[in-house]
């Protein structure tokens, strides 16, 4: 890295100032990083799911999407790093990189490093900095030490991003459904979603996901870089090198005329010095009196001096009150004195567990009390018993049977059609067909079965072609009692010939 040819202005910074300037740096540059990191990851989308869509393992499709992520957090960190320390790359040389640079750095992130949530910033110490071995891992432990926590953190709220846009893409389906349907579709759509979902709501899914994750690593990335950059900046002082290296570039002419005017007066005053030099007994004569004349003892000008001395805009003391502990300073050096390493974990630990050991008890016990709860309760529902209130006993109607089937189903059926009441008319075609489905099945459904509960009893029949029909028959409906899209006559009578014949129905 060439400090002098820096595209920022680097200065200590908090750890939060440190992520803006990361997520700035992704904002101005978002062409190329999206753009690049979107041809980079769709080849890897389209054959991973190709071969998840074959085996029928979409699941295990988005899995290896999540984990290949450090390989493309390669891309906004190429173009990051090129961008602070020089020009930006264009989206050609982007691609280009990606063949040969940080494949031996980053196989360790899709390895035994994978769950490691402090990548955002020791990603950048192995592709940047061309260390390896021992000396790569004393680089990342240092550059992780003093930012850790808030590494950690920006992985748990890119995370939590992540998640949100995943809801909202769920949430934005469910925008275009009525209101007055909406519970039926969102159940029918966890249905969907959770028993045995087809194969392209998972593509649909886990493209969901690919695009998610898409949108919210490269500002992780740039986060974990801007970090990197404060960290070094830290250590190294970087804001003082290239003070000192703009400065020399804008003194170096007038340095080099000063050392040739002073090596000619060198050479011309050289021998008269050493002549006076070799005067045996020569006293040096001081040269401040000749140039300044001869101190003067002024008391208008000593009082002068006081005055401007009092002035409170020129006075840099000040004092400062403040309240602090009595033991503080014991408990520094107490601090300063703990073991290294292992032992000094232990004694943390030791310490901890003897200051905050009531309250770690006093939790158990509440906890012990939260998981017995069930066993002690009810000795305590006797303790303040209230007198049992009378209240009158009041009788309703009973709820309405449904109406039995009639004899003449078909008949019946065909007369309601007939008459203008067509949804009634596939109403009671759809409880003769569940009616059918339970007594084949060999189930008992409960009052106000869902058409998805019924749908999975029917896996029971024996016969498939009757799981072929009653399928068909739940469709029907479902159009028709959501969707209001009832069937012409020509696929009602179609309906009544496929179910007739498979469910004995007497035409």
């Amino acid at each position: 890295m060439r400090v002098e040819t820096v595209q920022v202005a680097l200065r200590p910074r908090s750890a939060w100032e440190a992520m803006e300037l990361g997520n700035a740096l992704v904002r101005r540059h978002a062409g190329t990083i999206w753009r690049a990191w979107l041809l980079c990851s769709l080849p890897v989308f389209a054959l991973v799911h190709a071969l998840g869509w074959w085996f029928d393992q979409m699941g295990l499709a988005a899995l290896l999407m999540w984990w290949l992520l450090p390989v493309f957090d390669r891309v906004p960190l190429y173009v990051l790093s090129r961008a602070v320390f020089g020009a930006a790359p264009t989206l050609g040389q982007t691609l280009a990189a990606q063949r040969r640079w940080g494949w031996r750095a980053v196989a360790g992130y899709v390895g035994w490093r994978r769950f490691s949530p402090w990548r955002a910033v020791s990603l950048p110490v192995a592709l940047l900095e061309g260390v390896q071995g021992a000396a790569l891992t004393q680089r990342r432990r240092l550059m992780v030490d003093g930012v850790g926590g808030h590494t950690l953190l920006l992985t748990a709220i890119g995370h939590l991003f992540v998640l949100t846009l995943i809801g909202s893409q769920v949430a934005l389906l469910l925008l275009f459904v009525p209101t007055e349907l909406l519970s039926e579709s969102a159940r029918a759509m966890w249905a969907l979603v959770t028993e045995q979902p087809p194969r392209w709501v998972q593509l649909l899914g886990n493209l969901g996901i690919w695009l998610a994750f898409g949108l919210i690593a490269p500002f992780q990335v740039g986060a974990g870089f801007g970090l990197y950059l404060n960290r070094r900046t830290q250590l190294e002082a970087w804001d003082l090198e290239i003070a000192f290296r703009r400065l020399r570039a804008r003194l170096a002419p007038g340095v080099a005329s000063l050392a040739a005017v002073s090596l000619a007066c060198l050479l011309v005053f050289a021998p008269g010095a050493r002549a006076q030099d070799a005067t045996p007994g020569a006293e040096a004569t001081p040269t401040l009196p000749a140039v300044f004349g001869a101190p003067v003892d002024d008391p208008a000008f000593e009082r002068a001096v006081a005055e401007a001395y009092t002035d409170p805009l020129l006075d840099s003391s000040r004092t400062q009150v403040r309240w602090q502990r009595k033991d503080r300073a014991a408990s520094k050096a107490g601090s300063r004195q703990l073991p290294p390493g292992i032992f000094g974990v232990l004694t943390r630990m030791l310490a901890f567990v003897a200051e905050f050991g009531l309250w770690i008890v006093l939790g158990l016990l509440v906890l012990a009390l939260v998981l017995t709860a069930r066993r002690w309760w009810p000795w305590m529902r006797g303790v303040a018993v209230r007198a049992p209130v009378e209240h009158a006993i009041t009788v309703g109607p009973a709820p309405p049977l449904p109406e039995p089937l009639p004899d003449a189903l078909l008949e019946a059926v065909r007369a309601l059609w007939a008459a203008g009441e067509r949804r009634r008319a596939l109403a009671l075609l759809y409880r003769a067909s569940v009616a059918v489905m339970a007594q084949r099945a060999g189930v008992t459904l409960v009052p106000g079965a869902t058409e998805a509960e019924c749908l999975r009893a029917s896996r029971r029949m024996p016969e498939a072609d009757d799981r072929g029909a009653f399928a068909e028959m739940v469709r029907v409906w479902q159009r028709a009692a959501y969707g209001q899209r009832l069937p012409d006559d020509a696929a009602f009578d179609a309906l009544l010939d496929t179910l007739a014949p498979r469910f004995g129905w007497v035409r």
